[in-house]
């Protein structure tokens, strides 16, 4: 399977319009926005687990990166409230659930084999002061990646025009993008070599960024 598959093109996907698709395993249902690969796949994907669902004990061959939007997601290492970024290099393991039900956006098969930083952090406690209406934290960074969130108050402009692609999900509020409103849940992906510039609307707007990664993007390695 391949969806938005080609990464020298730009994609603007409003995600809370897609449809849930069920997953293999019973209660968990997912929105895919871009997919290299069948169930072993480079995927990026919204993910719903209904209340009480869990997934079989899994290793992560290829790491998985997180975040927690609604709800809260668990596996044997704890609780994940919303607003916890969760990277889980190649080799971990875990055996997720969800007691009260949770949302996450996942990202699968995208990082550096050699890889082994594993954390888990609250995005909101990682912010520094406001400048010019944007505060911003970087959670994570190595020589393939940079991945930071930000908040911006209402009317204030974030850019970014560093190499390697560029990728941004509306966590909540709205963004304008070259005339397009961008609302909660929306995610764009920008090729290697476009600049990015989004003007935040009237309720502000809070922001995952990923910036760096897109030449590495490739089908798993199995």
């Amino acid at each position: 399977m391949e969806l938005h598959a080609d990464f020298d093109a730009s994609v603007i996907v409003h995600s809370e319009k897609l449809d849930w698709v069920a997953s293999p395993m019973k209660g968990v249902d997912r929105r895919m926005l871009d997919r290299i690969g069948d169930e072993v796949a480079r995927a990026t994907s919204i993910v719903r687990y209904d209340k009480g669902s869990r997934f079989s004990a899994h290793t992560h061959t290829g790491g998985e990166e997180f975040i927690v939007l609604e709800g809260v997601f668990q596996d044997e290492h704890g609780d994940y409230p919303a607003g916890t970024y969760v990277r889980n290099p190649p080799t971990t393991a875990h055996t997720p659930s969800s007691a009260e039900g949770c949302t996450i956006f996942v990202k699968l098969w995208q990082f550096d084999m050699e890889d082994r930083t594993q954390f888990r952090k609250t995005m909101e406690e990682e912010l520094g002061a406001f400048e010019e209406g944007v505060a911003s934290a970087e959670l994570f960074r190595d020589a393939r990646e940079v991945v930071r969130y930000a908040s911006l108050k209402a009317g204030a402009n974030i850019e970014s025009s560093e190499q390697g692609g560029t990728e941004v999900l509306v966590l909540s509020g709205s963004v304008r993008f070259r005339g397009e409103t961008l609302g909660q849940g929306s995610w764009l992906r920008l090729p290697d070599g476009d600049a990015l510039s989004l003007i935040a609307g009237d309720e502000g707007a809070k922001l995952w960024m990923k910036t760096g990664h897109l030449p590495y993007a490739q089908a798993p390695i199995v």
